[in-house]
């Protein structure tokens, strides 16, 4: 069972601050599956430029949080460890309601299949049990050069 902190998640992924969208594993199978959950405030500097009268959570930072959840899935795996996991295709990404400050983005990210260094992910967001986005992915895992 996974269950992350911000700090062990900082150990399994290469980002940080202001990019790093998952604050919390609650859940999960390495290799397989994991759930995430992310604080949405009005003091992340995304709202500076992003509607500034209407703060609105990017729905591009939606699909990144899904992918990291994805990713530490993934990379939690021993033989994983160290690597990176770049975006290799985003389908059928769907946004039903908007993610504003104050929300608690939940993230869950099912590992489909893998196929040598890629993995392909079902992925859903959701705000007070509402799906806020889901969305196809595939991750390919590399080394960082």
């Amino acid at each position: 069972m996974l269950e992350l902190d911000s700090n062990q998640i900082a150990q399994i992924l290469p980002h940080r601050y202001p990019f790093a969208l998952v604050d919390r594993i609650t859940d999960g199978e390495a290799g397989s599956w994991a759930r995430g959950r992310l604080c949405v405030s009005a003091m992340s500097p995304v709202f500076c430029g992003h509607f500034p009268q209407y703060h609105v959570l990017p729905g591009v930072l939606i699909v990144e949080a899904l992918a990291q959840t994805a990713a530490v899935a993934m990379l939690a795996l021993p033989q994983n460890a160290g690597k990176l996991g770049f975006f290799a295709q985003i389908k059928d990404a769907r946004f039903k309601r908007q993610v504003r400050p104050g929300d608690m983005l939940e993230l869950e990210s099912h590992v489909v299949r893998t196929r040598g260094s890629f993995a392909f992910i079902e992925a859903e967001a959701r705000v007070d049990g509402a799906v806020a986005c889901t969305a196809s992915l595939a991750l390919a895992l590399g080394d960082a050069e």
